[in-house]
């Protein structure tokens, strides 16, 4: 019954389907118009302070959502085309076939090493992804493959494109960390 509770909520014809994933909404507004503020974490920008705008994109980035079955080649085209980054919408906690006919891990090792930055986010809407229950996770963390906790598949394209503007951001290292760091909320540190 929970479920198919949830279910109903996230339809595409509900007005509630938008509602915020992975967190607290920031405050209920009643009819009468009274505001109840329910997550005390969010302060009002300080109007005082100008803005910084940093509207910098690199558009070189894609967003591939894996399935079952699917061939890895579509690792290379993106690299053959130029693009620089990849987020992947991987299964479970993290996974992709990493065994047998269409094994993802060395078609993923060898885009990394060729200086392709992949990134791994969950299909599912609600979770973090852990790479260490079991051993795909762990071959895929292994080659390089960097993780995104509970982050949403969209938002990390985004995130990943703005990171990669950057020039001084675009190392091994600096771009990993850098997309791992909580700037605007996207990831929810109380999620387990």
């Amino acid at each position: 019954a929970l479920q198919a509770n949830k279910t109903r909520k996230m339809h595409s014809s509900r007005r509630d389907a938008f509602r915020p994933i992975n967190c607290k909404p920031i405050a209920k507004v009643w009819q009468d118009g009274k505001i109840e503020k329910i997550r005390e974490d969010i302060v009002k920008r300080n109007i005082k302070r100008p803005v910084k705008i940093d509207a910098v994109f690199d558009n070189r980035v894609a967003l591939v959502k894996f399935y079952p079955g699917q061939d890895p080649a579509i690792l290379d085209y993106y690299r053959k085309k130029g693009y620089r980054g990849i987020v992947i919408e991987m299964s479970g906690l993290g996974h992709v076939i990493s065994e047998g006919n269409n094994n993802w891990i060395p078609e993923l090792k060898k885009v990394i090493d060729k200086r392709l930055f992949v990134y791994a986010a969950a299909q599912t809407i609600y979770g973090r992804l852990d790479p260490l229950v079991y051993s795909p996770g762990r071959k895929l963390k292994e080659i390089g493959v960097n993780f995104l906790q509970d982050i949403l598949p969209e938002t990390a394209l985004v995130k990943l494109g703005w990171v990669l503007a950057h020039p001084s951001w675009r190392g091994t290292v600096s771009t990993a960390r850098k997309m791992n760091e909580n700037i605007s909320k996207e990831f929810n540190p109380k999620l387990g």
